[in-house]
Order: C-alpha cells, then structure tokens, then sequence
C-alpha cells in the first residue's frame, strides 16, 4: 500500500527530501503561489504550524506556478518572499506542476486518493490543501477558499488520533 512516505521531494533549497523524514506527523500539504489572492493564506498556514508544530502537525508548501503564472519567481525568490512577508517557518519546496503529465507523483497520488468536487481529480487553483494522518494517509482535501483557520478543528481531530473527518462539518457552525 503506497502512504505519504513512499515519495521525496526536492525543498526549497535544492535538497532531495524522502517524505519518511515526517512518519508520524499530521501533514497538511499544500499548493501555494505568492502572487495569487489566496496568498494571504500563509500567514494562516503559518499560525497552524507554530500552534501544532510541537503535537506534531507539518505544513509542506509546494509552490506552483500552473495558475494564472502567479508564482513565476525562483525558488530562492518564492522563499525570500515567505520569510520577509509572512515569516514562514514550516518547510517549503522547489516549484512543482500538481496537473498534467509532469505532475509531482505526490500530487498524482494524493489528487487520486482524494478527489475533489464531484469526483475531479485535478487541482483547480493555489492553495488546495489535502490533511494527512499520521500513518501516512490522506484524510481530506480542502478547497482554495477553506481558510487555514477554518480547518483547525480538522487538524486538532487527526493530532488527536481520528482518521476520518466529516467534510461538511466545516461548514457548519462550530
């Protein structure tokens, strides 16, 4: 069975990086861009990190540049942005494709266990995000709009061990 560890992935600083390093973490793994008007979400993304972080919670950022070329800086660029900007601390990765034939084998894999909005498979903008367990499964896939905030409760219940969360509780009133 193919989990979370089974891939790598280049970070932002040109080191390959075999996702194992985070077995038994909680991921929220995330498509950014720092042109786009989800961008603002980093400073969200960035809250959640430095609030879980020590329960074990890791935020990947992928930056992208498929949508609207809204992340067309280089990998030194697109990390000068986040730390001068929104202080991001979570560890961030070289610019990928999540759609298409050159798609990250991540995202190949992580669009396919969690589909999006009626059975759709491809990433529509910035800042889709998916929530995976600790063993390593993906949980959930979150929409652009779904604010980091907003999942809180989503990443409080997989820290705390539940492996499955109901995608229409967050959008009742908690």
């Amino acid at each position: 069975m193919t989990t979370v560890y089974d891939f790598s992935a280049t970070d932002i600083e040109g080191k390959e990086v075999p996702l194992d390093r985070f077995r038994g973490k909680v991921l929220l793994i995330v498509n950014v861009a720092s042109q786009c008007g989800f961008t603002p979400q980093y400073a969200g993304l960035e809250a959640l990190y430095r609030a879980h972080r020590d329960r074990g919670l890791e935020v990947l950022g992928f930056p992208c540049d498929q949508f609207g070329h809204q992340e067309p800086g280089s990998n030194e660029a697109i990390r000068d942005f986040c730390k001068l900007n929104y202080d991001v601390t979570f560890p961030l990765f070289a610019k990928i494709d999540v759609n298409g034939e050159s798609a990250h084998p991540l995202y190949r894999w992580l669009k396919g266990a969690k589909p999006g909005v009626l059975g759709t498979e491809a990433i529509k903008w910035n800042f889709t995000k998916f929530l995976v367990d600790r063993a390593g499964e993906p949980i959930t896939r979150y929409a652009p709009n779904d604010k980091p905030e907003s999942i809180g409760p989503d990443i409080e219940a997989a820290l705390n061990g539940s492996t499955w969360i109901d995608p229409l509780a967050r959008h009742l009133p908690r």
